[in-house]
C-alpha cells in the first residue's frame, strides 16, 4: 500500500511540474522528455532484470547445493550457541533455528528476494511457538530487526547492477558495504538485546559482539592506512576471493557427501530464475515513475533544495544526489533499486554518488516491506516496537554508508 502511494505520488508530482513548466514557463519540450523517459526507462528496467536473472540463478543454485549437502545445517549448528542466546524463547533443536540461519545466510550472500521464502518459513515456525497469535513475540522482533538491518557479506545483486551500468570494478563497493551493514546490524542487535533484557555479558554473546566490533575497528584502521587506489584494489580482490571460495566450498562438500551437486544446482537455479522474472515488473514500474519524475524537473528541484540547505549548514554536498535512494530504502527495495540505477545513469557508476548509492543499497534492508510481508504472512497485527527499532537501525546504516563512502571514494 505504501509503495502504491509513492508510485502514484511520483507520477502526480511529475505531471504537475510538467504543466507548470509548459504553461508558466513555456517549456513544452518537457512532455517529449517525459515520453522518452517513459519508454527508455522501461527498456532499461527489463535489460537490468535480464542481467540479474543469471546471477540469481547462480547463487540460488549454489545455496541449494549447500542445503542438500547439509553444509548449511552444519553451519547452523556452529552458530547455534549465539542464536540460542539471541533467541532464548526458541527451544533447543527447534527447526526454527535452522530456518533463521538459512534466511540470514541468504541475506549475507546478497540474494535479496531469495531470502524471503526462507524468512517466511522461519516466521511460520516462530508463530507456532508464539502464545499470543496476534502479537509479535520477542523472537519475531529480534529476527525481523536482524532482517531489516540486512547483514550482507557478499552484495551480489549490487555488484551485478554496477556491472550492468558499466562500472570499471563492480566489486569496489564490497568493503564499504560490509562495514556499513555491520554498523547497522550491530546497532539493531544491541538495541533489541537491551530492550528484551538479553544478558549481553554472557561470554558467548560478548565474544560474538566483541568479534564484530574488532572486525569493524580492524577494517577501519586498515583502510585508514591505505590510499583510495589501494582500498579499491584490495576490496575488489577480497570480494573475488570470497566469491570463488564459497562456490568451491559448497561444491567440494557436496562431493564429499556424495550429493548430486548438478541436480541440486539446477533445482535452485530454477527458483532463482523465477525470482528474477518476478522482479521485472516492479523494477520497470519504479524506473518509469522515477524517469518521468526526473524528466519533469521535480527531482532536480528536490535535490537542489536539499543541496542548498546542506551548503548553508557548511557541509559538503556531494552526498545529496544519493539521498533519494536513502529515503526510499526503508520503504521499498525495488524502489530503492530503481533510484540506485537512476543515480548511476545520471552521475555514472564510478562517480562518488554512483558508489554511494550502491553502499546505501547494501547497508540495510527494506524495513516496511519486510515487516508488512513477514507479519502479514502469520497475521500479526501488533508489531510492538519492531518498526521503531528497524528504522533506527536503517538510519545508523545510512549514516555509516555516507561516512564510509567519503573515506573510500570522497
Amino acid at each position: 500500500m505504501i509503495l502504491n502511494y509513492i508510485w502514484i505520488g511520483f507520477i502526480v508530482v511529475a505531471l504537475i511540474m510538467a504543466l507548470v513548466q509548459a504553461f508558466a514557463l513555456g517549456n513544452v519540450d518537457v512532455f517529449n522528455e517525459m515520453v522518452n523517459a517513459l519508454f527508455g526507462n522501461a527498456k532499461t528496467g527489463f535489460e537490468i532484470s535480464l542481467g540479474l536473472t543469471g546471477v540469481l540463478a547462480l547463487w540460488m543454485g549454489i545455496l541449494k547445493i549447500g542445503e542438500k549437502s547439509g553444509l548449511i545445517e552444519r553451519m547452523a549448528l556452529m552458530v547455534a550457541p549465539v542464536l540460542s542466546r539471541l533467541f532464548p524463547g526458541i527451544p533447543k533443536g527447534h527447526p526454527a533455528m535452522g530456518s533463521i540461519f538459512m534466511n540470514i545466510a541468504a541475506n549475507m550472500l546478497g540474494l535479496d528476494n531469495a531470502a524471503t521464502p526462507l524468512g517466511l518459513k522461519a516466521m511460520g515456525q516462530l508463530q507456532e511457538l508464539n502464545p499470543e497469535k496476534e502479537k509479535a513475540s520477542d523472537a519475531m522482533i529480534m529476527f525481523l530487526v536482524l532482517n531489516t538491518t540486512g547483514l550482507t557479506l557478499i552484495p551480489v545483486s549490487v555488484m551485478v547492477y554496477r556491472a550492468q551500468m558499466g562500472a570499471a570494478n563492480p566489486s569496489d563497493v564490497f568493503i564499504p558495504i560490509l562495514m556499513a551493514t555491520f554498523c547497522s546490524t550491530l546497532f539493531g542487535m544491541l538495541a533489541v538485546c537491551i530492550k528484551q533484557r538479553i544478558r549481553l555479558l554472557d561470554k558467548v554473546l560478548l565474544g560474538f559482539i566483541g568479534s564484530l566490533v574488532l572486525l569493524i575497528a580492524g577494517l577501519a584502521v586498515l583502510c585508514s592506512r591505505l590510499s583510495q587506489e589501494q582500498l579499491q584494489l584490495y576490496s575488489t580482490v577480497t570480494a573475488n576471493v570470497i566469491l570463488i571460495g564459497i562456490i568451491v566450498l559448497f561444491v567440494v562438500y557436496a562431493a564429499i557427501k556424495r550429493v548430486n551437486a548438478y541436480e541440486a544446482f539446477i533445482e535452485g537455479a530454477k527458483d532463482g530464475f523465477t525470482t528474477a522474472v518476478g522482479i521485472i515488473p516492479y523494477l520497470i514500474a519504479i524506473l518509469v515513475a522515477v524517469g518521468i519524475f526526473r524528466a519533469s524537473g521535480a527531482m532536480d528541484l528536490l535535490i537542489n533544495g536539499i543541496e542548498h540547505v546542506v551548503a548553508w549548514c557548511g557541509l559538503d554536498t556531494q552526498f545529496v544526489g544519493a539521498l533519494p535512494t536513502a529515503f526510499m530504502k526503508p520503504l521499498s527495495g525495488s524502489g530503492a533499486r530503481g533510484l540506485m540505477v537512476d543515480a548511476m545513469q545520471q552521475y555514472g557508476a564510478d562517480s562518488f554518488v554512483g558508489r554511494l548509492v550502491c553502499t546505501i543499497q547494501g547497508s540495510t534492508d527494506t524495513t516496511l516491506y519486510i515487516l508488512a510481508v513477514y507479519f502479514g504472512a502469520v497475521k500479526i497485527s501488533n508489531s510492538r516496537y519492531a518498526l521503531t527499532y528497524g528504522l533506527l537501525a536503517d538510519l545508523v546504516g545510512i549514516i555509516a554508508a555516507i561516512l564510509i563512502a567519503y573515506a573510500f571514494f570522497g
